[in-house]
């Protein structure tokens, strides 16, 4: 059964950098996700290249695809470029930070 772009976001928006109470969705680390056939891949970044949950966030997006959609393949690319900029957090993730215009 093929799952929906949608279906997709709601899975990764349970996963959360254990240290901002934001899921990795809202924060902006999310840049793309593309549905081919059985296989979904996730660019993302982290909000610094010394992050110190750098294969644990990828390791858990992973998980929660598979579990919460029943897709095995799942390929996350971890990338640096664009560099990640508190402007890309949601309007949403600006508000449980805190962070209204």
């Amino acid at each position: 059964m093929m799952q929906t772009k949608e279906q997709i976001v709601d899975a990764i928006k349970k996963c959360y950098d254990p240290e901002i109470p934001v899921n990795v969705y809202d924060l902006g680390l999310i840049y793309d996700v593309d549905i081919k056939e059985d296989t979904v891949s996730i660019t993302m970044s982290l909000t610094s290249q010394g992050c110190p949950s750098a294969q644990q966030i990828p390791d858990l997006i992973r998980s929660r695809i598979q579990t919460d959609c029943g897709i095995q393949n799942v390929n996350v690319q971890v990338v640096w470029d664009p560099v990640w900029t508190p402007q890309r957090i949601s309007p949403e993730g600006k508000k449980l930070l805190h962070l209204e215009d």
